[in-house]
């Protein structure tokens, strides 16, 4: 058990509910919440975060991406855990994941909304399918340098507004600036992770955005991802009429962090970094929260 909790990843679950968070905070605002909804959002985001750390050690595993890696060490690399055996975990998450969804979809939906309930069905097996394929299979997105637009835009747009939608049933263009804002951070993440593992994955082939543009330049990309984050979510406030907390908080968070990243040379270095950036996010959405419930 210990080893599979270790497979799991804890340290990146508080960041795939920082969308969640968003969302739900946001349809409180709008005036609507139903704790059914938001724990089976949760539960369904959670099963999608392990269903992916899953996959992602297995399809790493077995081609040999994760024999020489920086930072902790992958189950199925170490042959603390056979390929087959996380296959089988990968297969059984994924149905426990899609009951999950349907649960949640039924519940928000109900029999009334057929057509909304298909869209978020399609989007429920897009999402699992997206959990897997990052690194499994011989056409892994993730080994072609698309892993950032896939973060984008399922830990920012279809966590936060999809979320959102399904609390109220409606769109709101304002929300789209904080989802974008933690789409945002959750591919600052990413780059921070292929930045660090960049020498590992140019031997083992895996053609990560980092790998293409070059360390250098995704020092660049980071700045642009953090930065962007910050001014949307302080306009996010602004426009609310809301004191503009969550971004400032943001901009304090992360200004030690951006001179730590232009300061380092060595790519290992960044480990340290992971944590921080995965953490202050989920920090942010509940800031973002608290903004709304309390000032």
């Amino acid at each position: 058990m210990k080893h599979w909790i270790q497979a799991a990843r804890l340290r990146t679950l508080p960041l795939s509910l920082s969308g969640i968070i968003v969302g739900s905070a946001y349809a409180y605002y709008q005036g609507f919440l139903d704790n059914k909804i938001l724990i089976l959002a949760f539960l369904t985001t959670l099963g999608l975060q392990i269903l992916s750390n899953y996959a992602n050690d297995y399809g790493d595993g077995v081609k040999g991406t994760d024999a020489n890696r920086i930072g902790e060490k992958r189950m199925v690399a170490t042959g603390v855990i056979s390929a087959k055996q996380m296959k089988k975990a990968v297969i059984s998450l994924s149905i426990i994941t899609l009951l999950l969804a349907l649960s949640l979809i039924y519940v928000a939906f109900g029999k009334e909304n057929f057509a909304l309930s298909m869209i978020f069905i399609l989007l429920g097996i897009g999402a699992i399918g997206a959990a897997i394929k990052y690194t499994v299979g011989s056409n892994a997105y993730g080994y072609n340098g698309l892993g950032d637009l896939f973060v984008f835009v399922f830990f920012g747009l279809v966590s936060v507004i999809g979320s959102n939608f399904l609390f109220t049933k409606m769109l709101d263009w304002k929300l789209f600036l904080p989802a974008i804002a933690i789409g945002l951070l959750s591919v600052a993440v990413l780059n921070l992770n292929n930045m660090r593992d960049i020498q590992n994955d140019k031997i083992a082939g895996k053609m990560t955005l980092v790998v293409k543009m070059g360390f250098t330049n995704a020092k660049y990309y980071h700045y642009f991802l953090i930065i962007c984050s910050i001014i949307l979510l302080l306009v996010s406030e602004l426009l609310r009429n809301d004191y503009p907390i969550t971004g400032v908080f943001c901009c304090l968070l992360f200004v030690k962090h951006l001179l730590f990243v232009k300061n380092t040379i060595e790519p290992r270095n960044l480990d340290s970094q992971l944590k921080i950036v995965a953490l202050s996010t989920f920090l942010i959405s509940l800031f973002f929260s608290l903004n709304i419930f309390y000032i």
